[in-house]
């Protein structure tokens, strides 16, 4: 039987017709035992003599692929490839797939609960609740916000289509496009930074896209929102902005490094998420599918 490995901690939780779908076609399934992010180490020796691999997040190093003579696909259980060396994989004949509309509506569907408890102080309201204290902190509405959009690939434009119930004024910014898109305006970036209540982050790289800089531009008052990329964002920048009251509050799904254990933590008016972006059962679900029909397709 060919080897294949399933790396996400998760894989088959929910549905088990995947796994199932897997061994009808005659693979050996490994899955990962860590029940965690696997360690390149880790994987190269989970990996071995396997011909294909069902990623999640773990660093996919041309190290790890050396060790890995065997492997003909990386079928990644997500949107993003970035943890993956594609021009290593170029070069040695491995074919690279991923799942980016799976996890479309659960990420933006997050983003906007996020904006709603940031706005309305639900999670500071629940821990006054929770130590005893029956004090009530005032809010603010989503109705009528502006919200800049920075990142207006899939996510991006899901979340425009969910606030335009709220009334909400969107613009956005994304290099790679250049026109008018559905009847939303595109800004450059500092200019929609000094203009928007509400910035929301949907970039798919890595890349510092708001430093020390970019975030004191951002309105007086005005709310973030992170759910894309870890290291898109200066911590210790927002760190201190929050502190100050420059910005209101900020709701952060990734980081830098993860787990994070940064100074956020000591802030109330900050709601931080363990990456948990596509963590909607029927979103996982899917992503699932589509990984183990792109692993088919690419090893047939």
């Amino acid at each position: 039987m060919s080897k294949i490995v399933i790396t996400t901690t998760s894989f088959g939780e929910y549905d088990t017709s995947c796994l199932e779908r897997c061994r009808s076609e005659g693979f050996d399934v490994v899955v990962n035992p860590y029940r965690r992010t696997v360690k390149p180490e880790e994987l190269v020796e989970l990996a071995k003599g396997a011909i294909g691999i069902i990623a999640g997040t773990e660093p996919i190093t041309e190290n790890v692929l050396t060790g890995l003579p065997q492997l003909k696909v990386i079928s990644r259980c997500g949107a993003g490839v970035d943890n993956v060396d594609l021009k290593a994989c170029q070069r040695m004949g491995i074919k690279i797939f991923s799942t980016p509309a799976a996890p479309t509506l659960a990420v933006a569907e997050l983003t906007l609960g996020l904006i709603l408890s940031l706005l309305r102080k639900v999670c500071q309201a629940d821990n006054k609740v929770k130590s005893g204290k029956w004090q009530k902190p005032m809010g603010n509405l989503l109705s009528g916000k502006k919200v800049g959009i920075i990142g207006f690939g899939r996510i991006g434009r899901k979340l425009a289509e969910l606030l335009e119930p709220f009334r909400c004024e969107i613009a956005y910014n994304d290099p790679s496009i250049e026109q008018r898109l559905s009847g939303f305006n595109g800004m450059p970036k500092e200019e929609l930074l000094q203009w928007a209540d509400i910035i929301s982050l949907h970039v798919s790289t890595k890349d510092m896209i708001l430093g020390e800089k970019e975030l004191k531009l951002m309105k007086k008052g005005s709310w973030l929102i992170n759910v894309s990329r870890g290291g898109t964002v200066d911590e210790s920048a927002l760190y201190s902005l929050l502190k100050e009251g420059q910005l209101s509050g900020a709701a952060l799904d990734v980081f830098g490094q993860e787990p994070y254990m940064g100074l956020l933590k000591e802030l109330d008016n900050v709601i931080l998420t363990p990456h948990i972006g596509s963590y909607a059962k029927e979103a996982r679900i899917n992503m699932e599918r589509e990984a183990v029909e792109n692993l088919i397709k690419g090893l047939k």
